[in-house]
């Protein structure tokens, strides 16, 4: 008689199935698109951070986060744009292939930014091809539901995974005119569903949900059999991520209500500037310890 494992309760991590988890598990290969997929069937909830360079994405790889996204907000948090919209696939690609180089373990998703893909799939796929031949990256991402399901469905079948995203679009901000949530009300809960459920028949492997109401993301994570991979989309999602510069504190002023800063490392570092310069100025750097003689 088959033996039903015991139930688990909130806040429970899954068992290790032999070290097969995506965080904490012990295989040194790559995450692949396979073993979301599984995490989905094992109920396991797993986390995602964005990276943009080799060093902190080797800091986030050594620390077990398996998917990395290599996100066009880059614009916002790193190249010193207003917003995603300018980010170009020449910054995309090239910040991408410095994520590769620096992990060993963590599926890479890198983004396709805005103009790179609206035109239709086969732009869709050039745009993608070039991320993945010359980035190495193991996955695309790219935005809307049922308006970019046919480049969604292009480059599944031509061998490229693809995350979808849906809810809040950023690449969208001057036609939503600002950030606002997503999914309120009967109709527009309905138009979120049908999107999530496009880009999953069109072939996508995950799908993120960005601002939408708790209880809609649930609906939506209990009708999908991808993972759903929430940021601001409450705790029912499979998956959860944020953007690193958010998550340990680096970005300066107001930040989003879903974000949670687990460090404060722009006064930390900002901190450690302050005390290397009053150093220099007193002359105590570099004392005999760091001087050659």
């Amino acid at each position: 008689m088959t033996q039903l494992s015991p139930a688990r309760k909130p806040g429970d991590r899954p068992a290790s199935d032999n070290g097969k988890t995506l965080y904490g598990g012990t295989s040194s290969r790559r995450i692949t698109v396979r073993d979301i997929a599984a995490a989905k069937e094992r109920g396991e909830k797993w986390p995602m951070l964005t990276a943009y360079d080799a060093m902190t994405a080797s800091v986030f790889d050594e620390a077990g986060i398996p998917v990395l996204l290599v996100g066009d907000s880059m614009g916002n948090c790193h190249l010193g744009y207003e917003s995603t919209v300018p980010v170009t696939m020449d910054e995309i690609t090239l910040l991408s292939a410095a994520v590769v180089r620096g992990t060993t373990r963590a599926l890479v998703v890198g983004d396709l930014p805005f103009g790179s893909y609206q035109e239709g799939p086969v732009q869709a796929l050039r745009s993608a091809t070039r991320l993945v031949k010359e980035a190495g990256v193991g996955a695309v991402k790219l935005e809307g539901g049922e308006r970019s399901a046919h480049q969604v469905e292009l480059l599944v079948s031509s061998g490229i995974p693809v995350m979808a995203h849906v809810g809040l679009t950023p690449q969208s901000v001057n036609a939503f005119g600002g950030y606002p949530v997503q999914g309120r009300g009967e109709e527009a809960a309905q138009q979120l569903l049908r999107d999530a459920k496009a880009v999953q028949d069109a072939g996508a492997f995950a799908v993120v949900l960005e601002a939408v109401p708790a209880e809609l993301a649930a609906e939506v994570t209990r009708s999908l059999h991808i993972p759903t991979v929430g940021i601001g989309a409450g705790l029912e999602c499979d998956a959860q991520v944020l953007v690193w510069t958010d998550m340990a504190g680096m970005t300066a002023g107001r930040v989003p209500k879903f974000v949670k800063k687990y460090l404060e490392m722009r006064q930390l570092l900002g901190d450690a500037a302050k005390e290397f310069a009053e150093e220099v100025v007193a002359g105590d750097f570099p004392a005999a310890a760091h001087t050659f003689h």
